[in-house]
């Protein structure tokens, strides 16, 4: 995994991250805001909705699409703060 490789303070919350959304039945972003308060969603360029999580003590920006009807989670992006934070990834997606 290259995030473990480049940011390996971002293992432990990743694997842990992984583990709750696989044991989840979110049906909506409230229900998302219950596990993680700070979850975001967020429009991007397509004009869809992404959900931004604050990861590692605000340090990086986990990017997902969530499907709720099919309980799927996609990975987008992994973002450092700075990264996130000059909101060029909004035009990739």
């Amino acid at each position: 995994m290259q995030v473990a490789r480049e940011h390996p303070k971002a293992v432990g919350y990743l694997e842990a991250w992984r583990k709750v959304v696989k044991a989840a039945a979110w049906q909506n972003l409230a229900q998302v805001r219950r596990t993680y308060p700070s979850a975001d969603a967020v429009r991007v360029g397509s004009g869809r909705q992404v959900l931004v999580f604050n990861a590692c003590g605000n340090s990086f920006r986990l990017v997902v699409a969530v499907h709720f009807n099919r309980q799927l989670v996609y990975t987008l992006r992994w973002l450092t703060h700075a990264e996130y934070s000059k909101d060029r990834w909004k035009d990739t997606l």
